[in-house]
């Protein structure tokens, strides 16, 4: 637990929740800083974040998640952290759950999934987010060559080699199980670790049932490509 240890949160619109998840992660008994990646909001999500005690980096407009992630990492590098974890802004992802990414990183993994289906009884997503998603467990597996139980998990933690490599190669569409194949192919030990995952604290999801199987359709497409690109 002696490597510097960055939290990133990835927030959209989330004036409304993300002071109470900064607060919350702040009031852990962990020793870790927090950093909010504000991804081109339109309400007052940086000054409630640095109001709550986060340091907190603004794209001037919005670019998605996987831009957001490659900011955090950007700046975990720049600044020194051995290690980071990403979290939503949302309040979804529980802060009692870092230990147990916190202990896989030190154990070695690079990247560390936080699964909500392996054990742990928690928020349950709708049944057609649960269908795709236990479709795409079993192509990335295949793919990976080892078991992933949640392709679609945002909670994760990186340890030193996954902040450099991914700091400058992400994943442009899909950042969650687009992630997950490229560190198997460099190579990067990858672990899952049961997580509890809450309710939103305020807002909506985008996802329909729609949306939710169109995106299930295009993601499977996405890894059957980067499982041939050069890297």
């Amino acid at each position: 637990m002696g490597a510097r240890t960055l939290i990133i949160l990835l927030a959209y619109n989330e004036e409304a929740s993300i002071a109470a998840t900064v607060r919350e992660l702040r009031g852990q008994p962990l020793s870790v800083e927090v950093l909010v990646v504000d991804d081109g909001s339109r309400d007052a999500t940086a000054e409630r974040a640095r109001e709550a005690g986060a340091f907190v980096v603004r794209h001037p407009f919005n670019l998605g998640v996987a831009a957001g992630e490659a900011t955090g990492l950007l700046y975990a590098l720049r600044h020194g952290y051995a290690r980071a974890l990403r979290m939503d802004g949302d309040g979804q992802h529980d802060p009692q759950s870092v230990p147990a990414l916190l202990k896989a990183l030190d154990e070695g993994a690079e990247l560390v999934v936080g699964s909500r289906f392996a054990g742990v009884a928690s928020f349950q997503s709708t049944w057609v987010r649960r269908l795709g998603s236990r479709f795409l467990s079993h192509l990335l597996s295949s793919l990976c060559r080892q078991r992933i139980t949640d392709p679609t998990s945002g909670f994760r933690g990186f340890g030193p080699r996954a902040v450099r490599f991914f700091s400058t190669h992400f994943p442009h569409d899909y950042p969650e199980p687009e992630s997950v194949l490229m560190a198997s192919r460099q190579q990067l030990p990858i672990v899952e670790v049961p997580v509890k995952m809450r309710s939103r604290r305020a807002g909506v999801s985008s996802l329909t049932p729609w949306r939710s199987a169109f995106y299930m359709a295009k993601v499977s497409f996405a890894l059957l490509m980067e499982r041939f690109r050069t890297v």
